[in-house]
């Protein structure tokens, strides 16, 4: 039997996967609930249009793995449709730079589960020869580092990450870089259905500053304004201030809505933010196998990891944690069978 560590969307991918390859799998979700940070997202699983744009983006990524993603992500759409029977909201992006698929969180989890088999609610993962870690990274245990708000599923504090390092797991990446959104910062009121309206995506028309009245991002921000969210978060407190000429910005009122700080001075409007961590960057080193590996580069045998539990392919930038999901949880199951390790 393998087992499963995760049931967000690269664990129910291995699992539904796994089981058309018909292996005994069991998924392990130490949560109450299936879907993981997935359920909580926008539900776009995208890739960049151009494979030169993705490696600019995220230019000390991986770029194995990221070849990995790139050429496959078309495929695992098809195979994520034919095999779930969901349906895309849109068909593409809406963004000259990528292509992809938008779907529905909840519908795309519920069909996700139902293909994955045995899900056990409220349980940690067993020790096991044949493992797949699909933990979502630890986002939690980061923000609870550096005193930031979580954008993420409450439960990927790292347990993936643990057990593999146990085992002589390397890592890759940066474990401190994350993909954040800049939201509005406390007193406001954010419950997990507002990650996505409540995030602040406007900070390349906004003057931004600290707590100091400094502006620390002078720059322009990246398309996808990570750079920013990441730059909010080093400074005290993981704060800052938006200040613009738009009081009436949707995001703004929204913000306001929540019951966030929203300032009105001389005609601008000025809104207190706080990086909120999605996910981590760095995580557990694989190759395109998905399988983990040791400082001296060899695989940890029966050991695979999918998602985000993998670092190393969007350093430096931003590309879609879905997309990662979506195709190491496809190479993870078929690692496995290959190996006849199932």
């Amino acid at each position: 039997m393998t087992a499963i560590a995760g049931a967000g969307m690269a664990g129910l991918v291995a699992a539904a996967r796994a089981r058309q390859l018909r292996a005994d799998v069991t998924v392990y979700e130490k949560g109450d609930r299936v879907g993981g940070s997935m359920l909580l997202s926008s539900g776009v699983v995208w890739r960049h249009l151009r494979f030169e744009d993705f490696r600019v983006d995220c230019s000390r990524g991986d770029e194995r793995l990221q070849r990995l993603i790139w050429e496959r992500l078309d495929e695992s759409l098809a195979w994520l449709e034919s095999t779930t029977g969901v349906r895309p909201l849109l068909d593409d992006t809406e963004n000259p730079r990528t292509t992809g698929r938008r779907y529905d969180p909840g519908e795309l989890s519920a069909a996700l589960s139902r293909e994955a088999g045995e899900v056990q609610l409220g349980q940690p993962f067993p020790f096991a020869e044949r493992l797949v870690l699909a933990t979502g990274g630890f986002p939690v245990r980061v923000a609870c580092k550096h005193g930031l708000l979580v954008r993420s599923n409450p439960w990927s504090e790292g347990d993936g990450l643990d057990h593999a390092r146990g085992l002589g797991a390397t890592t890759a990446g940066d474990l401190d870089e994350l993909y954040a959104r800049a939201m509005p910062a406390p007193p406001a009121r954010i419950g997990e259905s507002d990650y996505v309206h409540l995030s602040q995506l406007y900070g390349g028309r906004a003057r931004v500053t600290n707590e100091r009245g400094e502006e620390f991002f002078q720059q322009p921000p990246a398309w996808h304004e990570n750079d920013l969210a990441q730059a909010i978060a080093r400074q005290p407190g993981g704060t800052a201030w938006f200040e613009l000429d738009d009081p009436s910005h949707p995001k703004v009122q929204a913000a306001r809505e929540a019951g966030g700080e929203v300032r009105d001075e001389n005609g601008r409007v000025r809104v207190h933010v706080a990086a909120g961590v999605t996910h981590t960057l760095g995580g557990l080193r694989v190759d395109e196998r998905a399988r983990v590996l040791r400082e001296d580069g060899t695989p940890i045998g029966g050991l695979v990891a999918a998602g985000v539990d993998v670092g190393g392919i969007a350093s430096g930038g931003y590309a879609s944690g879905l997309a990662q999901a979506l195709v190491l949880g496809l190479v993870a199951a078929e690692t496995l069978a290959s190996d006849g390790s199932m």
